[in-house]
């Protein structure tokens, strides 16, 4: 092969054919892809492994992509459910899914989304790692960490979330800087904890070369993970969520000398007027990798309909610089979603994300929303259940409650806006009461 990595392709001057989807998809000109894709400004996570990968670019002048997270627990193990998840994500839009089991077979699990599905394929070693090892977390050896990240990288999966910044240095910093709610990211906690029972430098930080000599090998995109994100709004933009973003900024650097397609992780909890500065400083200090944020949740009081705060948070974060929006679900904070909450958490990403790509001006963005207006003027109701972001939900809510005349909903009936004024405009007359 004539290149390694896309990002090494797009240096050389060779067009791939993942480029080619993507610059159709993008209404992008191929020079012009390759160029920000040379830079690090665009990657295309595509494992080599992943055959039947349907590739997406992410970049922060490309449509906002969401990812939807899925995955077993000791507490809910069943696997048809986790792939009928998957399945219901790909149909209802969803770009990428990420694979955090933590209990069971998760290498059986993650070979069949790398053999099956079309979406981009995400997962976090330090989780398989635990499971797989299955000791005490003292006892695993810097060694075994980074051959988790290997075997990943063998099964197939286009991106890995590696929580490589939280350094003895940064670790430092926290317990000096105490928070609120103290250390929230799962493979940040305990890579926290390993570190600590060991003395040890955080393997993924001390060995990062080796990682992106995998990388390279394979094509993995590396998501820098944000151990120190943070998890309430009173601890946002703190002083251990830049210091982990600045040695994130220097190991993207590292990376792209090697090739290796980068993207960085983000909060977490934050209020809603920290959210635009906090773009900035990461396009900053990161220098314009792609942004993959969660969330970010605007406020901490609404368990239950997190789906709603993350989606508020993610349309600023994203009409900001964002490229990545990490689905939350009204399960968040609560237990495992189920399939109607990975729906809900997906149709309110997805509309953070086009609410977004409207404001940042993606070409073409409004397209969809140009045709829903025709068919609302012309009261044409299968065309706009057809437009719908949620078909089936706007049928079921027309059917639940059938208006006297066809033309109408069971709301406005014969004062209908629309109705009215399209008759009077045709010279017709208007006679509400009568008719």
């Amino acid at each position: 092969m004539e290149y390694t990595t896309q990002m090494d392709a797009a240096r050389k001057g060779i067009f791939t054919p993942e480029m080619a989807k993507v610059a159709e998809k993008e209404h992008l000109e191929p020079k012009k892809l390759m160029a920000l894709m040379a830079e690090g400004k665009v990657i295309i996570p595509c494992n080599k492994v992943h055959t039947c990968i349907e590739p997406n670019g992410l970049g922060s002048m490309l449509k906002t992509k969401i990812n939807v997270n899925l995955g077993t627990s000791r507490d809910l193990t069943d696997l048809n459910m986790e792939l009928e998840k998957v399945n219901h994500a790909v149909e209802m839009g969803a770009e990428a899914i990420m694979d955090l089991s933590s209990f069971g077979d998760t290498q059986k699990f993650r070979r069949k989304l790398t053999h099956e599905c079309p979406a981009m394929i995400g997962t976090v070693p330090i989780y398989d790692a635990v499971v797989y090892y299955h000791k005490a977390l003292g006892k695993i050896t810097a060694r075994e960490w980074i051959d988790i990240v290997r075997m990943h990288a063998e099964d197939g999966v286009d991106f890995m979330t590696i929580h490589c910044g939280i350094n003895k240095e940064t670790a430092k910093k926290f317990k000096r800087n105490r928070r609120l709610m103290n250390i929230v990211s799962r493979g940040g906690s305990i890579i926290f904890a390993w570190m600590e029972m060991t003395g040890e430098e955080n393997p993924f930080f001390q060995y990062f070369d080796e990682i992106l000599d995998i990388c390279r090998e394979y094509d993995v995109t590396l998501s820098l993970g944000d151990a120190c994100r943070p998890g309430c709004l009173q601890d946002a933009t703190d002083a251990s969520q830049i210091e982990e973003l600045i040695t994130l900024g220097e190991l993207t650097k590292r990376a792209w000398e090697k090739d290796v397609q980068i993207m960085i992780e983000g909060p977490g909890h934050m209020p809603l007027n920290q959210i635009a500065a906090n773009m900035e400083i990461q396009k900053t200090l990161c220098h314009g990798a792609p942004f993959y944020v969660l969330g970010p949740i605007v406020t901490d009081i609404a368990p239950g309909y997190d789906h709603i705060t993350s989606a508020i948070g993610g349309t600023v974060a994203a009409m900001n610089g964002a490229s990545f929006l990490c689905y939350v679900t009204p399960a968040e904070h609560l237990r495992l979603p189920d399939v109607d909450d990975v729906k809900e958490g997906i149709i309110a990403a997805r509309i953070a994300a086009h609410v977004a790509d409207i404001a940042k001006g993606v070409p073409h963005a409004m397209d969809w929303d140009n045709e829903m207006a025709v068919a609302r003027k012309k009261l044409d109701w299968n065309a706009m259940f057809d437009l719908a972001i949620d078909p089936e939900k706007a049928r079921r809510y027309r059917e639940s409650s059938r208006p006297e005349k066809e033309d109408t909903c069971s709301m406005c009936g014969n004062f209908c806006a629309v109705k009215n004024m399209n008759r009077i405009l045709d010279g017709e007359i208007v006679s509400i009461f009568d008719e």
